[in-house]
């Protein structure tokens, strides 16, 4: 079954609970990468890989189960990079090449240990802004430069999100 991106819906999404929780998903602590797949699946990226937490991209419901790509920044990058059906990105080389709906993942250390993510909502003059949670962020510069997380070493992992699903 083919569907599609809608990436305006994975947005307003964004814009509707960068501030809150939704109590349909679980919450976490270090809540990010949960609040980035709940704006995917808003805008219709498919779920798959149930029950093995280790691989797919899925959520079972709120108290219940979830895979590690759901919850956790690094695996979600390693997701992205190698998923060939469900949902699927590109991994680009510069924040130029996003859309909104598209993926920023962080790797503040520089250590190849992926420790963020956002989603992009806004592109301003050719630059991406982005909302994200556990420090929860409206419409921030995606570079974040302004964090405390921020270092020199500072990785960015940009991934295009797939307009088509298989």
């Amino acid at each position: 079954m083919t569907t599609f991106y809608n990436r305006e819906a994975a947005v307003e999404y964004a814009k509707r609970w960068w501030d809150g929780q939704n109590p349909r998903f679980p919450t976490f602590e270090v809540d990010c990468t949960n609040f980035i797949s709940q704006c995917l699946y808003a805008g219709g990226a498919p779920m798959r890989g149930m029950p093995n937490r280790g691989q797919g991209w899925w959520l079972t419901g709120p108290n219940e189960q979830w895979s590690y790509s759901w919850s956790v920044a690094h695996s979600l990058r390693w997701y992205l990079e190698t998923s060939k059906r469900g949902l699927t990105a590109t991994r680009v080389g510069t924040p130029g090449e996003l859309s909104i709906g598209d993926v920023i993942l962080y790797d503040f250390q520089g250590n190849g240990r992926v420790d963020h993510s956002t989603i992009v909502t806004s592109i301003q003059n050719g630059v991406p802004y982005v909302h994200a949670h556990t420090s929860n962020s409206e419409n921030r510069l995606y570079s974040y430069t302004d964090s405390t997380a921020y270092t020199p070493q500072i990785q960015y992992f940009y991934f295009k999100i797939s307009n088509v699903f298989q």
